[in-house]
C-alpha cells in the first residue's frame, strides 16, 4: 500500500469515530500547551528579571557596610585606588524625602550622587545638564529630576531654572533624566538627584549609604569582589567590615532559579504529555480489535506486516501532530494570557515549541509502537474467522 492511500485510509478511520479521536488528542492538546505556557512563563520571567538588573546598570558593584560598620565618602577613592580593575566609583546616600514646586508635592526617592551617576548606573539626561564634579566639591544646591516628577510636581512645564524645594531646602533643577520605567518594581523616575556632598551636610553626616562600583569587564567581577573585601579588611583589621555583590552574582542566581522553575514546570507539564501517550495507546489497542477482520481482509489480498505496521503507526502520528498543533496555539494563547497577569512581556520560547512539538510526535510513535506491531503480529485466519 502507497504512504499516500495509507494517509487516506487513516484519517477515514479517525473520522470514523470523531468523539474518541477528539478525546485522544485531548491529553496531548493539553499536555503540549502546558508545556509551552509554563516553560515560555519561566524564561520570559527570566528574561524580565534580567533585563531589569541590567537597567540598574553596567558592570555593576554594590558595596554597603555590615555589623555597625559605615561608609564614608572617601572610602570610594580608597578602593578605586587599589583596585586595577574598577573604572568608576561613587559614593550614595538614599533616602525617601518630600519635593515641593509652588502648590505641589511628592514623595521621591532623594539620592545622593557624583558626576558618575549617568554611566554607572546606564541613565543618560535627557534635557539640561547632569551633575559637575564642581557641583560636588562646592555643595552646590543643584538637582536633577525624573520624568515623573517632571510630570507630577511641575505638572508637564520644563522644570530647567526652577526652584524645586527638597526637605525644606531650595535647590535649582539643572536637568531632567531620560526616562527609564520600573525597575525592580519601583519608578526609576520618581527620583531627585543632588550632589552627595550637598546631601550630606543637609542629613549632618559624613557617612554614606553605599558605593557604587564599575568594572571594566564583567569577567572582572568576581575578582573584583574578592578585592574590594579584601582591601576593606586589610583597612579596618577586620573580616566582616563590607557586603560586595555584584550584578553577575545577581544574574547568576536568578538563572539558577529560574532555570530549576522552569524544569520543574516543564516536568509536571511532561506528565500531561505521558498520559496523553498512553490514552493513544489505549485507543489504538482498541482500534486493532475492532478492525481485526480488516487486517485480515488486507493480508489476504497481499498486505505485509510492513504496510499494517505503518497504517497504524499513522494514525498515531496523525493524532499526536494534530493534537500538538491544536496545543501549539493553545500554548501561545496562554502564554500571552500568563504575561499579561504576571506583569511581564509575551514571549513564546521558539525551544519550547520544539521540543513540545518533537515529543508530542514521539509520544505518538512510541505509544502507537506496540498497537502497531500488534496489529502487524495478528494471524491473517484468525482475524477472518473473528467476530
Amino acid at each position: 500500500m502507497v504512504l499516500g492511500e495509507s494517509f487516506k485510509v487513516a484519517l477515514r478511520a479517525l473520522a470514523a469515530n470523531r468523539m474518541r479521536t477528539v478525546l485522544t488528542m485531548l491529553g496531548i492538546i493539553i499536555g503540549i500547551a502546558a508545556v509551552i505556557a509554563l516553560v515560555s512563563a519561566g524564561q520570559s520571567a527570566h528574561k524580565t528579571i534580567s533585563d531589569e538588573i541590567d537597567s540598574l546598570g553596567s558592570n555593576l558593584i554594590l558595596v554597603t557596610g555590615r555589623s555597625g560598620f559605615r561608609l564614608e565618602a572617601e572610602d570610594a577613592q580608597y578602593i578605586l585606588d587599589r583596585v586595577q580593575t574598577i573604572v568608576r566609583a561613587m559614593p550614595v546616600i538614599q533616602v525617601n524625602s518630600e519635593v515641593t514646586y509652588r502648590s505641589s508635592s511628592r514623595t521621591v526617592q532623594l539620592m545622593g550622587v557624583t558626576e558618575d551617576f549617568p554611566e554607572l548606573r546606564a541613565h543618560p539626561v535627557e534635557h539640561g545638564r547632569f551633575l559637575l564634579p564642581s557641583d560636588v566639591s562646592g555643595r552646590r544646591k543643584v538637582a536633577v529630576v525624573g520624568k515623573t516628577v517632571v510630570e507630577e510636581v511641575f505638572e508637564g512645564r520644563d522644570p530647567i531654572g526652577e526652584t524645586l524645594t527638597v526637605s525644606g531646602q531650595p535647590f535649582t533643577v539643572v536637568g531632567v533624566m531620560a526616562e527609564k520605567g520600573e525597575s525592580l518594581g519601583t519608578d526609576a523616575d520618581n527620583v531627585v538627584l543632588v550632589p552627595v556632598s550637598t546631601l550630606q551636610r543637609m542629613s549632618g553626616t559624613r557617612y554614606v549609604s553605599a558605593l557604587y562600583v564599575q568594572v571594566g569587564d564583567i569577567s572582572q567581577a568576581d575578582e573584583a569582589v574578592a578585592l574590594i573585601e579584601r582591601a576593606f579588611n586589610s583597612k579596618f583589621r577586620r573580616s566582616d567590615t563590607v557586603n560586595v555583590s555584584s550584578q553577575k552574582q545577581l544574574m547568576d542566581i536568578v538563572s539558577t532559579v529560574t532555570r530549576t522553575f522552569t524544569v520543574l514546570l516543564a516536568s509536571i507539564a511532561g506528565i500531561s504529555l505521558l498520559v496523553g501517550g498512553i490514552g493513544i495507546m489505549n485507543i489504538m489497542l482498541v482500534s486493532v480489535t475492532e478492525r481485526t477482520r480488516e487486517i485480515g481482509l488486507r493480508k489476504a489480498i497481499g498486505a505485509k506486516k510492513r504496510d499494517i505496521m505503518i497504517q497504524f503507526l499513522i494514525e498515531a502520528s496523525i493524532l499526536s501532530g494534530i493534537g500538538g498543533s491544536i496545543g501549539v496555539v493553545l500554548g501561545t494563547l496562554t502564554t500571552g494570557i500568563l504575561a499579561r497577569l504576571g506583569g511581564w512581556a509575551a514571549w513564546t520560547s521558539p525551544s519550547a515549541v520544539l521540543m513540545a512539538v518533537g515529543f508530542s510526535v514521539g509520544v505518538g510513535m512510541f505509544f502507537g509502537l506496540y498497537p502497531a506491531s500488534k496489529a502487524a503480529n495478528l494471524d491473517p485466519i484468525y482475524c477472518l474467522r473473528y467476530e
